[in-house]
C-alpha cells in the first residue's frame, strides 16, 4: 500500500470503530506512519477521539448510521475494536467495495459474537475447548449447565472485559447468572454461552500477526506468551513472558495458527488460551489488539499496537521479546467526571515504570483508567514494580 499525506488526496484513511484506550494507541502508531485516521464510538470524547484526526458519536449497532457514516468518510480500512457493531452491515460494507474490513467482516462477525468462534473452533476446526452449551432462556440455561457440570462459567454471546459473566457454583445460582448476563451483554440479545471449568495451571494471551513477507505472501509470526490474573472476568495485571513447557507453546502456536488462517485477513490477533503442563485448551479469539497486550508497551520492539498498524498497511513486523515486563490496572475506584490523578510522579520514581492514563472522560468504581507497566531483568521483579507504581496512582475528584 502507498502510503500517503493525512487531510490531503492521498491520504490513507482509517476509520476505527471503537476508540478506548486500545484504539487510543492504534490511531497513534497509525499517524507515525502517516495515515489519516477517523475514531468512531458510541460517546464522545473517548480516548481515541482524543488524537484522531476526526470523530464522530454514532451507535454502531445501527446498520443506517454506520453505512452512513462510512458513505460519508470513504476510509480505505475500517478497523474494528469492540463487540458493538452492526457486523452484518459490515459485511455489506465490505461486499461493496466501499472499504476494506480488518482482518475481514467474516472475522469480526465470528468473533464479535461467541457463539460463532466456538462453533468455529470446536466444530469445524476440531480444537480442544472446554465442555459448553448455548441457551437463550433461563431454562435452557439450567438445562446446559446441567449438562457440561458444575461449576462453570455464564457469559453473554456479545460482551468484554468481565461484563455480564458469572462463575456458578450450584443451581440455584442460574437465576442470577442468567439476569446478570442479560445487563452485562453488549446487545440486546437474549443468548448466552455455559462453560465447564477446566483445572488448567494457567491462562495466556498469545498474540498472532498476520502480515504479508518480504515474498509476498501472508506469513504467521507469534508474540511471546503474555500471562495474565483476571478478577470477575476482567484483567487485573499481565506479564511476558510466561514460563511454559517446549510441547505446551508449540501446541498453543498450532491452535492459534489454524483458528487465525482460518478466519483470514491481515493484523494482529489476541488468542486466548488455557493451559495444564503440555495441555492446551482454546478459550476465544480477538481480531485486534488485547486488553491483556498493554505489557507489550514495555516489551516488546514493537508494541501489540505498532504490529497491527504495520500488519494492516501490508508493512513488515518483528515480534520479537525486548526484555520481560508486566502491566498492572488503574481503576477509577468511583463514579464521576473528568477525575484528576494524584501519586503520578511517584509512581514514576518507582525503578523500570511507565504509565498509560487513558483519558476517559467518565469514571467508574471499577472502570480502567490507565495502566502501570514495568521492566525488568526478570517477570517476578517487573510484576512487583507494576503493581508498586499503579497502588502509587490516586484518581481524586476535582
Amino acid at each position: 500500500m502507498r502510503l500517503g499525506t493525512p487531510l490531503s488526496s492521498t491520504a490513507v484513511k482509517v476509520m476505527l470503530l471503537g476508540s478506548g484506550e486500545l484504539g487510543k494507541e492504534v490511531a497513534i502508531e497509525l499517524q507515525r506512519l502517516g495515515c489519516e485516521v477517523i475514531a468512531v464510538d458510541r460517546y464522545a470524547d473517548a480516548p481515541a477521539h482524543q488524537v484522531a484526526h476526526r470523530s464522530h458519536v454514532i451507535a454502531m449497532t445501527d446498520a443506517g448510521a454506520l453505512r452512513a457514516l462510512v458513505e460519508a468518510e470513504r476510509p480505505h480500512l475500517i478497523v474494528p475494536e469492540i463487540e458493538a457493531i452492526a457486523t452484518d452491515e459490515l459485511a455489506r460494507i465490505e461486499a461493496d467495495g466501499l472499504a476494506v474490513v480488518i482482518p475481514t467482516a467474516r472475522a469480526t462477525k465470528l468473533t464479535m459474537n461467541r457463539e460463532g468462534i466456538r462453533r468455529l473452533a470446536a466444530e469445524e476446526l476440531g480444537l480442544p475447548t472446554s465442555p459448553f452449551a448455548f441457551a437463550s432462556s433461563e431454562a435452557e440455561l439450567a438445562t446446559g449447565a446441567a449438562a457440561v457440570g458444575f461449576p462453570c462459567f455464564v457469559k453473554p454471546v456479545m460482551s468484554s472485559s468481565g461484563k455480564g459473566q458469572r462463575y456458578v457454583e450450584t443451581p440455584d445460582q442460574i437465576a442470577a447468572a442468567w439476569r446478570y448476563a442479560l445487563e452485562g451483554g453488549r446487545v440486546e440479545q437474549a443468548r448466552v454461552i455455559v462453560e465447564g471449568r477446566i483445572a488448567f495451571d494457567f491462562e495466556i494471551t498469545l498474540l498472532t500477526v498476520r502480515s504479508i513477507g518480504a515474498d509476498g505472501q501472508v506469513r504467521t509470526d507469534f508474540c511471546a506468551p503474555i500471562g495474565h490474573r483476571q478478577v470477575k472476568g476482567d484483567y487485573v495485571e499481565s506479564w511476558q513472558p510466561q514460563a511454559m513447557s517446549p510441547a505446551a507453546l508449540q501446541a498453543s502456536r498450532d491452535i492459534a495458527g489454524t483458528v487465525t488462517a482460518s478466519l483470514g485477513g491481515l493484523g494482529l490477533f489476541g488468542v486466548e488460551l488455557f493451559v495444564k503442563g503440555d495441555r492446551v485448551w482454546f478459550s476465544e479469539v480477538s481480531p485486534r489488539p488485547h486488553d491483556t497486550g498493554l505489557v507489550t508497551l514495555a516489551t516488546q520492539t514493537f508494541s501489540e499496537f505498532a504490529l497491527h498498524a504495520r500488519a494492516i498497511l501490508g508493512l513488515p513486523v518483528d515480534a520479537s521479546l525486548r526484555e520481560p515486563g508486566a502491566s498492572a490496572v488503574i481503576y477509577g475506584g468511583m463514579d464521576a467526571t473528568g477525575i484528576a490523578f494524584e501519586g503520578v510522579a511517584e509512581a514514576l520514581a518507582v525503578e523500570g515504570a511507565d504509565l498509560r492514563l487513558f483519558g476517559k472522560p467518565e469514571s467508574f468504581e471499577r472502570r480502567r483508567m490507565g495502566v502501570a507497566l514495568a521492566r525488568a531483568g526478570d517477570v517476578d521483579t517487573a510484576r512487583t514494580r507494576a503493581r508498586e507504581a499503579a497502588a502509587k496512582v490516586r484518581p481524586v475528584k476535582v
